[in-house]
């Protein structure tokens, strides 16, 4: 007789289920986490060094934030389908094909020599980061029990932030401050022979640290691919995509989970790529020169994601404490009010605010993820990947941002810049109140 089923089954804690560990694939995992964080904050600072090389407006360097985020739109729910007949496991391995093939492509753009070139490439890589997060985060989200599952992702995403950290330092370093010192004016007063001799120059130094990364994903591609991982999550229901849908839509707390990460994303890239922008007006003020203010902005920004990575650490220590939707939303509540020292200074101290807000944003995406996908059962493929088309946020408001910045617009003696993160503020409004909504729901169903 088989006694295995008398036996008492182990407590599900954060990295196993059922006496099962995922902690080897857990790492494995979660390293994809950091790589994704790279490739969104090398490229950040990228709107502000494609307006340079190729003298362009605010608003049509922004267009590299556009491509960007565009293919976390477009191949989220191709990635779920894909997941749902296959596994998560190959869902990762497409995903970073597709991000090691997306940026070697920076290679023949470089050669072309043209704006839209680096744009497909961005488009491509992004196309492999929707495959990796739609298939790491619900991934990660099955690596335990579901009480555990928000405090999980907490502390997977808390690995993001280092990636992000090391392509704020790589883009300052290795393309800020290689590039050609000629500022902008300059560089309009060119002349045609000159003005490519610079940008020949600029673009070899911005494809370096997208071709070494395209290596680095090749190798973890090779070593993800040869290790066994788990198949938790990767049962396929058979359900038909359209019945999720309205399965999915019917859920409250779902739906408005997805708006809620719409306008997250979009203030978590405004405010991430326009500090650049914000921090050159302040420094140049100063008396600073625009490089000098280029790069020093660029310092206040690694300040900033080192906040978010502390926070993201601390906000998951307190997540055994504090009921999620409770925490989301005094973290938004915060940022409100640090957006609105933004708008409101004119000196330095905006730029201290605008360090402010990334601490309060390191716990909503995987607290605003973790808090939809709850109750979803089969259903969780499909609607992770409609958080991650949410992701599309990033790719709407940047562009929105830029043509305030380009509009030189002044009101009450606040300039443009100031002015245009008056959307990120309403970004956060929206995030608050779902914030409270999840936390009013959680008490009504532990009351009953």
């Amino acid at each position: 007789m088989d006694n295995k089923g008398l036996l008492p089954k182990k407590d599900n804690g954060l990295l196993t289920k059922d006496g099962v560990s995922f902690l080897i694939p857990f790492l494995m995992i979660t390293s994809c986490f950091a790589l994704w964080g790279f490739a969104n904050d090398v490229t950040s600072p990228m709107v502000k060094a494609f307006s340079k090389i190729f003298r362009m407006s605010v608003t049509e360097g922004a267009m590299v934030q556009v491509a960007f985020y565009l293919g976390y739109f477009v191949m989220a729910f191709p990635a779920a389908l894909f997941i749902q007949r296959y596994t998560f496991k190959s869902g990762v391995l497409i995903g970073l094909g597709l991000y090691a093939a997306g940026a070697l492509l920076f290679i023949p753009a470089k050669m072309m020599g043209f704006y839209a070139p680096f744009l497909l490439a961005y488009f491509i890589m992004t196309c492999g980061l929707s495959f990796l997060e739609t298939s790491c985060n619900p991934f990660i989200y099955c690596m335990g029990s579901e009480e555990t599952a928000t405090q999980r992702l907490n502390l997977a995403q808390a690995f993001n932030p280092i990636g992000c950290l090391a392509g704020l330092w790589v883009a300052m370093h290795f393309i800020q401050a290689k590039m050609s010192p000629m500022d902008t004016l300059t560089r309009n007063g060119l002349t045609d022979e000159q003005f490519n001799l610079v940008k020949e120059h600029d673009l070899s130094i911005l494809i370096q640290p997208y071709v070494f990364i395209g290596a680095v994903i090749i190798i973890l591609l090779v070593l993800i691919r040869v290790t066994k991982m788990p198949n938790s999550g990767d049962t396929h229901s058979g359900k038909p995509l359209m019945q999720s849908l309205r399965e999915l839509a019917s859920m409250k707390n779902y739906r408005e989970g997805v708006v809620a990460q719409f306008f997250y994303i979009g203030a978590q890239v405004m405010c991430w790529t326009f500090i650049i922008q914000y921090g050159t007006r302040v420094f140049m003020n100063e008396g600073m020169d625009e490089k000098a203010a280029e790069i020093l902005s660029q310092k206040y920004n690694i300040a900033a994601m080192v906040l978010f990575t502390v926070s993201r650490f601390v906000c998951t220590w307190f997540l055994k404490y504090i009921q999620p939707g409770r925490l989301l939303s005094i973290l938004a509540i915060v940022g409100i009010a640090s957006v609105a020292g933004v708008i409101l200074f004119t000196d330095r101290n905006g730029m201290y605010c605008l360090v402010m807000v990334s601490a309060c944003m390191s716990l909503m995406f995987p607290t605003i993820y973790g808090i939809a996908l709850r109750g979803l059962g089969d259903n969780v493929k499909v609607g992770g990947a409609g958080l991650i088309m949410a992701i599309l946020g990033g790719s709407v408001f940047p562009p929105l941002q830029a043509a305030i910045i380009d509009s030189d617009i002044i009101l009450w003696g606040l300039p443009a810049t100031n002015l245009s993160y008056g959307l990120a503020l309403i970004c956060f409004l929206v995030v608050a109140i779902y914030g409270h909504r999840a936390y009013v729901w959680h008490n009504i169903l532990h009351k009953y």
